[in-house]
């Protein structure tokens, strides 16, 4: 399953033809963020999007209306996701030590298996309408507090304010994957980012 349709709370198709419509649905999705990610949101048009799962671009009108909802469904659905995500992972247990490493292992996930996100997250935020854009800012804003709040609780001395700088510098080191280790990333990749991520965090190995 991609990490698009893991992000998707859809009713389950009930037909043969509802399931194929939702099929192709998410194949246009999968298209879109390896596009917009390459090109540009921009240079994108619905009949790339149609080309790239072998449909015309007028059939993609039959899943959806614009190029823009197809934005709007990929960044708010991988909004969710982090936030639902980065809140099953405080919520497993008591918040300690290992509830920061298992929030920047979450994150290196994301950030390793859909680079494509990071790359429209930075470039393309602003072609969202006004309302999915102020729907996703606000999801990530909660995402960083929920950082905060971890960070803040496993260092007592730790103001806010100085916890909120380190997540988001944390933020920055992870999210520069798909910039630093490209299409094909070192097998060392992934346990350097995480050391020193962790290291930043003032957490053991």
């Amino acid at each position: 399953m991609s990490r698009v349709e893991g992000v998707q709370e859809l009713e389950k198709p009930t037909t043969v033809r509802e399931q194929r419509k939702a099929e192709r649905r998410q194949q246009l999705l999968d298209a879109a963020a390896s596009l917009f990610a390459d090109r540009g949101f921009t240079s994108v048009r619905l009949e790339d999007l149609g080309a790239a799962v072998g449909i015309s671009g007028p059939a993609v009108y039959r899943h959806f209306p614009n190029k823009e909802a197809v934005l709007v469904e990929l960044m708010v659905g991988i909004s969710e996701y982090l936030l639902d995500g980065g809140r099953e992972v405080v919520g497993r247990e008591a918040v300690a030590a290992g509830t920061v490493s298992a929030l920047v292992d979450f994150h290196l996930d994301f950030a390793f298996e859909t680079p494509a996100f990071i790359r429209i997250q930075d470039r393309d935020l602003q072609s969202l309408p006004e309302g999915a854009r102020r729907k996703v800012r606000r999801m990530q804003r909660e995402y960083v507090e929920l950082w905060v709040e971890v960070l803040c609780a496993v260092d007592p001395e730790l103001n806010e304010a100085d916890a909120r700088t380190t997540a988001h510098a944390v933020f920055g080191l992870i999210n520069s994957t798909p910039y630093s280790a490209g299409r094909s990333p070192s097998r060392n990749a992934r346990p350097v980012l995480r050391a020193m991520a962790l290291g930043a965090l003032g957490v053991s190995h």
